[in-house]
């Protein structure tokens, strides 16, 4: 099996790259510990590390990343620093100089950031640092970054989208398409050289949050209007595949950090993707990516709609599979915040039964979970394992809601 460098990555040998790496750049490294991880089994690893760092001005904790490969370093590897450790190279940077995300540094600082929104005139005035509060949303190392920027004396928010070169000026088009469709996507206030799109905020409530709030977020027959407003445009885009079409990739990385649960993933896997076999691709307009995440509702209603870089062709039970598989993995609730999120599906599922095939849509949502299973060990969660094993166990039950004999 080809070295993909997650043994060293994710153990004590990593230690010497990381010394090397701050000792290049003029530290000393005192303390460190794995931050996050992301694999592709038997292709590359990237992870990242907090580090207590003494600088010659004083100690600071940072954020370092390591990019390994199973063959040669990519050409954007070449941005970082190169280490070997006697058997391999690998690309090591110290946040926020990512080597794919040239926008990074911009987006993570305020002096810089101010600069950034004076220039493009995005308010109506000058600001300074001092009237920016930065926060990081998401950070996938390498992939993409997520930076909410507020602007006090008024208040007015911006969410910071740092992508990589080559995906850009699609999702730049995306916005633009569905705001010109009426779709409340979010409304793009500026874009920079080095590939960061600036958005303003959507108004309402974080559906996320909503869910626990009296009452419902809004109805089913609400998203599923959503989803099929969407021009039908959005169906000549570039495919996407479906989460379910990566099902065996996502089992095989669960079982690699848990192979205990190995055969289990393998059945699922299986009849997932022999269940599905019968379906057609789709050519529907698709969000790509539909969860509670990606939802702002107000009165009952959807009144944003984030995150459409996936939009494209698929099936509408992708999406709503997406919905039901993010719903069935929320994590750290209290008995009343799950009996809610239950009583959700239990009314939401059978209005969604009648837009799409029902053993399609309890299979892709399974696999949507799988995918999900995943995160516990890639954000390093203390308690991941149990976490990973609750996913896997709730992908199993849609699975066996339609398996014969299951």
């Amino acid at each position: 099996m080809p070295d993909d460098g997650a043994r060293l990555l994710t153990g004590p040998r990593v230690e010497p790259l990381l010394r090397a790496a701050v000792e290049h750049q003029g530290g000393q490294l005192l303390t460190w510990s794995l931050d996050h991880v992301d694999a592709a089994p038997e292709q590359s690893t990237t992870a990242t590390y907090v580090a207590q760092v003494a600088w010659p001005h004083g100690e600071r904790t940072e954020l370092l990343g390591v990019s390994a490969r199973t063959g040669d370093l990519s050409p954007s590897d070449a941005r970082a620093d190169i280490f070997e450790d006697g058997h391999r190279k690998v690309a090591v940077w110290l946040y926020p100089n990512d080597p794919d995300l040239l926008g990074l540094p911009r987006a993570a600082f305020p002096d810089r950031m101010a600069e950034t929104l004076n220039a493009g005139t995005v308010l109506t005035r000058p600001v300074t640092a001092e009237q920016l509060s930065l926060s990081m949303i998401a950070y996938r190392p390498r992939r993409r970054a997520v930076v909410k920027v507020v602007v006090n004396d008024p208040r007015e928010v911006f969410y910071v989208k740092v992508l990589r070169e080559k995906v850009f000026a699609d999702i730049h088009h995306k916005h633009q398409l569905l705001r010109q469709a009426g779709l409340p996507a979010p409304e793009v206030a500026l874009t920079t050289a080095d590939h960061l799109l600036v958005t303003r905020e959507l108004p309402g409530m974080a559906m996320a949050r909503a869910l626990f709030e009296p009452g419902d977020p809004c109805s089913p027959e609400e998203l599923i209007n959503l989803l099929d407003a969407m021009p039908a445009s959005v169906a000549a885009l570039e495919r996407r595949p479906p989460w379910s079409d990566a099902v065996g990739h996502y089992a095989r990385m669960v079982s690699a950090t848990l192979p205990e649960l190995g055969d289990e993933l393998g059945w699922l896997s299986n009849q997932i993707s022999t269940g599905l076999a019968r379906f057609p691709l789709g050519n529907e307009p698709t969000h790509g990516d539909f969860h509670e995440g990606q939802l702002r509702v107000a009165g009952g209603r959807v009144v944003g709609m984030l995150d459409v870089d996936t939009i494209g062709p698929g099936r509408r039970a992708d999406d709503l599979a997406c919905l039901i598989g993010h719903l069935s993995t929320i994590q750290r609730m209290n008995q009343q915040q799950e009996a809610k999120v239950r009583d959700l599906l239990a009314r939401w599922v059978p209005v969604f039964d009648r837009r799409v095939d029902p053993v399609e849509l309890r299979l892709r949502a399974a696999a949507v979970v799988i995918s999900l299973a995943t995160g516990p060990y890639r954000g390093q969660e203390i308690d991941w394992r149990e976490q990973t094993i609750g996913m896997v166990r709730s992908a199993g039950a849609l699975v066996r809601q339609v398996t014969p004999n299951g």
